[in-house]
């Protein structure tokens, strides 16, 4: 792993609205060239897919609640601020994403960008990772979701188009709140909830399928959930998911230092909210629970959920077709003579 002393700027020459406030602390990036296997396979029954790639490790959006926090022990940095401040690219990815789809084992399953990290960091402006990685998995075929929080992916709007039509994809938007203060609380370097509706809209307008995740809701925080759908359904959107607040590890200490920092006088009710829908606990390990809350309070969560969206029209079409029907092929030089 190679540090980086001075990162390129992913500031320059991008507005504002793009990649939000950069952090007002030093950001260290290391570039590491000695990565393995860039698709992770995940077998959890909580999560909705089965394989991610992961272009960085790390995020600069700084959402305290962010349940990967605990993946930067494993690099020797702490779940606190070095995941927002000590962040890792890894620069082969695009080479070994191709090297791992020409594999006579993998069949065209979904992937998903990303889990551990926004796959569009302002890094991304630079480094363009993710953005090779999807050059690669257009060249493939191959079906893919995007989850993020950025409004930098408009600028890879044509390859999106290119994938939509060739391929099967579909980006997810992660908006918990609409509120700018609980934003900038809890996601403080994250852009903000009216720049990522946006560019859902800018994506929508363009053919591509987007979607909203209300994701995570923490209870006493996230009361906005008819308000988020109907936003949602303005600019676009047509599936919709939501998840409960994960607080694995020592992100549940993070999280309750920096809410009782930030929200002081909301900060005892969302921790009691917390402990009524996890019963008794700040988090769940359990799989199949650790994405979803208990009691009175979630269910009631759920049901809101379910009836808004039921109403707006949301999730009405096919997010996951049968293996069989995968668009993925392999590049061959016949193809590439035709095409």
């Amino acid at each position: 792993m190679q540090y980086v002393e001075n990162p390129p700027n992913p500031w320059l020459s991008h507005s504002v609205e793009w990649l939000g406030e950069p952090p007002q602390t030093k950001l260290e990036v290391f570039e590491e060239t000695e990565t393995r296997r860039i698709i992770t396979h995940n077998d959890s029954p909580d999560v909705g897919f089965d394989y991610t790639v992961n272009c960085y490790r790390g995020c600069i959006h700084g959402c305290t609640y962010c349940f990967s926090r605990p993946t930067h022990e494993y690099l020797g940095y702490g779940a606190g601020t070095d995941f927002d401040r000590k962040i890792v690219a890894k620069v082969n990815a695009p080479a070994l994403l191709r090297k791992e789809l020409m594999k006579p084992s993998w069949k065209g399953d979904e992937i998903v960008f990303s889990f551990t990290s926004d796959p569009y960091i302002p890094l991304e402006a630079n480094y363009k990772l993710t953005r090779q990685c999807l050059e690669v998995c257009a060249e493939f075929r191959q079906p893919i979701g995007i989850i993020t929080k950025s409004a930098l992916i408009r600028r890879d709007i044509d390859l999106l188009q290119q994938l939509t039509r060739h391929g099967r994809l579909a980006v997810f938007f992660t908006i918990p709140f609409t509120d700018r203060e609980v934003a900038r609380a809890v996601e403080p370097y994250a852009p903000l909830p009216e720049a990522r509706f946006h560019a859902m809209a800018d994506l929508a307008a363009a053919g591509i399928t987007v979607g909203i995740g209300i994701a995570p809701v923490i209870p006493g925080l996230s009361t906005e959930l008819p308000v988020l759908l109907k936003r949602a359904k303005e600019s676009g959107a047509t599936l919709a998911f939501i998840n409960m607040l994960r607080l694995p590890g020592s992100v549940a200490p993070y999280f309750e230092e920096r809410l009782r920092e930030t929200l002081p006088t909301k900060a005892n009710r969302v921790i009691n909210r917390i402990l009524e829908a996890r019963g008794g606990k700040m988090n769940s390990s359990v799989f199949g629970e650790r994405m979803r809350g208990k009691g009175e309070y979630w269910a009631a969560t759920e049901r809101l959920f379910r009836i808004h969206s039921e109403r707006l029209g949301f999730n009405k079409t096919k997010r996951h077709p049968a293996k069989s029907e995968t668009t993925f092929r392999r590049p061959t030089a016949q193809a590439n003579l035709f095409s």
